[in-house]
């Protein structure tokens, strides 16, 4: 009897061994994605371009026959821009709804209010906006929040590359901000002026001016750095924001007096778009530079252009950098999902680390250290392009991430 029981014992053990431990029969028949991210306001495109990106990933799966045979179904809901609001919103979505996944969220705020909840749902969350880096330095680096992953770029997009842009250009020796009264601002001012001491000891920073969301007025903001007599204007209110303080900026004679502007997300389709009049009569003077966490003429690839297309056909309009990340996050999810063969949250972080994935913005690596995806985008001189109808980022500085990402243990920022 136990050679028996020890031949059984051995026969179950090469049965779990071959078998493998989930099969597509053990998926759900729809996997349930949950999304949240701003749909009213002055920042509310970049919601709308969320669902936008996030369904046309969803039906290009669902069409080819889903996720090892599963269905894909989002809900999306608006967090308003407000911790409190999208920390219940993603209690909801798991908990009511019963998402298996989530993803989005805007602003530094919201992302750093949904973190730290996301073990306690037992969910994986991509972050499809938020660029805050203490979403990945400091809840997943240090205090090991495995949960996170972000597959856009943070504030060393808005800030790094602009300092190694311009440290080689020597003329400008006097900068000024005018930025948002938060921790994107904050931190991308604060990395923006270290990086550019680094390389340019001379330079000064005469001036700073803080706008908190929703400002609708930036003439005081404006006057008040213009008086220190400035080089040139760092910049990061974003949105409609961004917008209505660039045609400000125009009134007020502004881009006759400096000699340059960098609007940090100013290369988003939504601030391009808002722009298009002013970009087409040289308004700008050819002074005004921006980037963004993807732009719609970069990379010029077959998949990237593929992507335009299809979504240009679905949407009638450019994808901004929300709709191409959170595309992204969907196909990222449908690689985990395949690899780790379950939902189980284990399994799909095991399966994120170290991914690679190949994205209309180019292959993106997520760090095992933090979950960062780690991608390349450049920034250049907002044009009019008769090719486009709307402006682009020409003369583009391309600059590869591992030159300008912070790389762990990350040394705070001051």
């Amino acid at each position: 009897m136990k050679k028996m029981t020890g031949v059984l014992g051995i026969v179950l053990l090469l049965a779990f061994i071959l078998t493998p431990p989930v099969s597509a029969a053990d998926l759900p028949k729809v996997i349930k994605i949950g999304g949240q991210g701003v749909t009213s306001g002055a920042h509310a495109d970049y919601g709308r371009q969320m669902i936008m990106g996030a369904t046309l990933a969803i039906d290009e799966i669902n069409a080819a026959g889903g996720i090892l045979g599963s269905q894909l179904e989002m809900k999306f809901m608006d967090s308003e821009l407000k911790p409190a609001v999208a920390v219940k919103n993603a209690r909801y979505l798991v908990q009511e709804w019963g998402a298996h996944l989530l993803f989005g969220v805007d602003s530094s705020g919201v992302c750093m209010a949904v973190g730290p909840v996301l073990p306690e749902l037992d969910r994986v969350q991509i972050f499809t906006h938020a660029a805050t880096e203490k979403l990945t330095e400091d809840l997943v680096y240090k205090q090991g929040i495995k949960n996170i992953f972000r597959i856009s770029v943070p504030v060393y997009q808005d800030s790094i590359v602009a300092a190694m842009i311009f440290k080689d250009f020597p003329e400008i020796k006097r900068w000024a901000g005018i930025n948002c009264d938060y921790g994107y601002g904050r931190t991308s001012w604060a990395l923006f002026k270290a990086t550019m001491k680094k390389y340019r000891p001379d330079v000064e920073f005469v001036a700073e001016a803080w706008a908190p969301f929703w400002t609708g007025d930036f003439s005081p903001h404006l006057s008040a750095v213009m008086a220190k007599e400035p080089d040139a204007i760092f910049s990061t209110p974003w949105a409609g924001e961004a917008v209505m303080l660039l045609r400000q900026a125009l009134l007020l004679g502004v881009f006759d007096k400096i000699q340059l502007w960098w609007q940090a997300m100013g290369g988003s389709v939504d601030a391009l778009e808002g722009l298009s009049r002013e970009v087409a009569k040289n308004q700008f003077q050819g002074k005004l530079w921006a980037t963004a966490r993807y732009i719609h003429n970069w990379p010029d690839t077959p998949e990237n252009r593929a992507f335009i297309e299809r979504y240009l056909k679905r949407w009638a309009r450019y994808p901004n950098y929300s709709a191409e990340t959170s595309y992204s996050a969907i196909y990222a999810f449908k690689a985990a999902i395949e690899k780790a063969g379950s939902l189980e949250t284990a399994g799909l972080i095991k399966a994120l680390e170290g991914m690679k994935i190949s994205c209309p913005g180019g292959e993106r690596y997520f760090r095992p250290e933090d979950h960062q995806a780690v991608y390349t985008v450049p920034a250049g001189k907002v044009m009019h392009d008769p090719a486009y109808p709307l402006p682009i980022l020409g003369e583009l500085r391309v600059i590869p991430a591992e030159d300008y990402y912070r790389k762990p243990p990350f040394p705070p920022v001051e």
